[in-house]
């Protein structure tokens, strides 16, 4: 959506890993950062050559040599640090995963953001994998990392507000957790789908050829969900 297709654009040892890897063929973060067409807005790729951090840090644990003075836990923390004064936010995008990789992103955010679809099923996951986070966190934080987060906030995505289980589903997840879900809820919408297909944005989305009705609920909720998260982000900086 980007710009950039993971199989075809992006060349070995041109993605995050590049900038965390645990040999000498480790480069800059700023070597790895590319624009985007979005002014402004920069991309850290990924692929599946992600997947050798993952089968290269239990060795790296073991051998002092091979990891350095950096804990995998630091390291994506780190390579964020060396380009962090040209960015405002840096978003990091996880997959449902408890990899090595995962954990360092949680060591390196200083926010979270947990999106949920509302249905049982998918609660009922996301509440085991919270478990399982909860867990690892504590690991990492007695390893000495830090996990201090300025805010957590849980997205409720695909939401179909005419869905009377759906709306159950949103209601209790507002009566357990209360303010930290979002106000705001970002709509399931043909609008999204469609973008989608072309490998698009919804801003970048003709109207005409979804519907000005569609498209403008669908641009209504995700722009509410956006805003709320940049409220929260503008109360911790203080402005």
């Amino acid at each position: 959506m980007f710009g950039y297709q993971p199989e075809f654009d992006i060349p070995e040892n041109a993605t995050l890993y590049g900038a965390i890897r645990y040999d000498d063929q480790r480069r800059p973060m700023q070597e790895v950062v590319r624009e985007t067409y979005f002014e402004g807005v920069g991309l850290v790729p990924g692929n599946l050559e992600l997947m050798e951090f993952e089968h290269h840090t239990p060795r790296a644990m073991l051998d002092r040599g091979v990891r350095g003075h950096e804990l995998f836990f630091r390291r994506v923390a780190g390579a964020i640090d060396q380009v962090a004064d040209q960015f405002d936010v840096v978003v990091i995008d996880c997959p449902p995963q408890l990899g090595y990789l995962t954990m360092g992103a949680l060591n390196a955010a200083t926010a979270m953001l947990v999106t949920i679809h509302p249905q049982m099923v998918d609660v009922a996951s996301m509440s085991q994998f919270l478990l399982m986070t909860s867990d690892l966190m504590a690991i990492i934080e007695n390893a000495g990392g830090r996990l201090d987060y300025d805010f957590i906030r849980y997205v409720v995505t695909r939401h179909d507000p005419n869905d009377v289980p759906e709306s159950q589903i949103v209601a209790l997840l507002r009566n357990l957790f209360g303010d930290d879900v979002l106000k705001a809820t970002a709509w399931k919408s043909t609008a999204i789908a469609n973008s989608g297909l072309t490998k698009q944005s919804l801003y970048e989305l003709d109207r005409g050829s979804v519907g000005r009705a569609a498209y403008d609920r669908a641009l209504e909720s995700v722009d509410a969900v956006n805003a709320e998260i940049v409220t929260l982000m503008k109360e911790v900086w203080g402005r």
